[in-house]
């Protein structure tokens, strides 16, 4: 329950900073050019509101819904989810959106988008900042990358090391990284002391999304972190940082591959070979009634070599804004698979997006994972929908160059289709993370 809460909790806060910025940046253009702005609500407030307040000689009435969908702005004479058909019907006033010219218009709309983009480039300047950049690089990974199964069917292996994609160089395990991956051709890797190239299918990610799989991992090798008191371990002088090489003279590169030796090796004595400060060594160890040595196993971050790169305050901007455009080109690019039945059946609602969330509060992560929200809200408010902001900019677009306004009925039709749209997509999203949670 208390898991539950933390990230109930660190959702809402995400999704209310994005709103509340997404909403200013149409606030912000619409009072730059004179247009009066009637009300800007956190949360949708259909029949009531939990809070709201008219500052005194405005007009703009702020307030907090408690549907917690999102939020708005209502601009004064405009077609938006507010539906205000009687407004509509009377004489155009100077300080409403349709009287404006088609290019303010279309600053105010964009306005959104571009503040949440460029939010998300901000929060990505303060953790570069803040906390830098911290990664394994797959070199420093010694003992590989652990693979899911659907890359073992196209020749991945446990251990190796990606090298290149299509000849360009592959760094550490990240989202863009597994994008560069699956949209290759081919891939290189180092196995064995040897170079080995992968054939890359061009259905290889739908692959990883029908099967829920994730491509890879980076490898525990078993290195000794602390003996326990009154283990066989302890008794034969394991000390921390040994990194156990085999058991039995059975290779142990990985912490996996030392569970299942041991698995079938209880209340015995096995021969241990282990690497310390370079040299080999071996020792005679006793397990426990389960095959147990009693070692507690360490860290990736204290078994590899890990690098971190600082920024200065200033030097954090174009770190900032690389991994922005970074986030979104990967972003936009995988939209692709949304449109196949693999990609639809992924589709996640809020419990999907809360999920990503930690389990343990925790800023660096909250912060990262609010940068990347951001960038998503971005993208999808601008695709050319109506009810979102990238229809509205269909429709001003055509006005720009045609010269003429669309009929209004019709954009009144078109805001309604959007909505209906939109609120299928949202049950359907949410409906899978019900199947999901139930069923799988």
């Amino acid at each position: 329950m208390e898991t539950f809460l933390i990230k109930t909790v660190q959702l809402l806060l995400s999704l209310s900073i994005l709103v509340i910025v997404h909403e200013f940046g149409h606030f912000i253009f619409a009072r730059l050019f004179k247009v009066r702005v009637e009300k800007f609500y956190l949360f949708f407030d259909p029949w009531f509101s939990l809070f709201k307040f008219k500052p005194k000689n405005s007009h703009t009435e702020y307030g907090v819904g408690w549907l917690p969908l999102g939020g708005y702005v209502k601009i004064a004479g405009m077609i938006d989810e507010s539906m205000d058909r009687e407004q509509m019907k009377q004489p155009p006033k100077p300080w409403e959106f349709r009287s404006k010219p088609a290019w303010q218009r279309l600053l105010i709309m964009v306005a959104g988008v571009v503040f949440n983009f460029i939010l998300a480039i901000f929060i990505y300047s303060m953790i570069a900042y803040t906390w830098g950049t911290t990664y394994i690089p797959f070199k420093n990974a010694y003992a590989g990358m652990e693979y899911c199964q659907s890359a073992k069917e196209i020749g991945f292996r446990d251990g190796d090391i990606p090298l290149t994609a299509d000849g360009a160089d592959l760094g550490f395990m990240s989202s863009e990284t597994l994008q560069q991956i699956v949209e290759a051709k081919q891939v290189q890797v180092l196995r064995n002391n040897d170079t080995v190239t992968i054939a890359i299918p061009k259905d290889f990610m739908l692959r990883l999304i029908d099967k829920e799989e994730q491509f890879a991992m980076y490898r525990i090798p078993p290195v000794v972190y602390e003996a326990s008191a009154n283990t066989g371990a302890q008794r034969a002088g394991l000390l921390k940082g040994d990194r156990i090489l085999s058991i039995d003279s059975l290779a142990t590169p990985s912490l996996d591959e030392l569970h299942q030796v041991l698995s079938t090796r209880h209340d015995t004595t096995v021969t241990v070979a282990y690497l310390r400060n370079g040299a080999l060594q071996t020792t005679a160890v006793a397990t426990d009634s389960v095959g147990n040595l009693g070692i507690l196993i360490s860290p990736l971050v204290e078994s590899y070599e890990v690098v971190t790169e600082h920024y200065g305050f200033w030097e954090s901007f174009p770190k900032g804004i690389e991994l922005g455009v970074s986030k979104l080109t990967s972003y936009v690019n995988s939209m692709k698979y949304v449109f196949t039945k693999e990609g639809a059946q992924s589709l996640g609602g809020f419990g999907a997006i809360g999920s990503i969330f930690p389990e343990r509060w925790d800023w660096e992560s909250f912060w990262s994972m609010t940068a990347f929200l951001s960038v998503i809200l971005a993208f999808m408010n601008i695709l050319p929908i109506p009810a979102l902001d990238g229809g509205h900019v269909l429709f001003l677009l055509y006005e720009v160059i045609t010269r003429r306004k669309p009929n209004e009925k019709f954009m009144e039709y078109a805001q309604m289709c959007g909505m209906i749209f939109l609120l299928a997509l949202l049950i359907y999203a949410n409906g899978n993370d019900i199947v999901r949670f139930f069923f799988k």
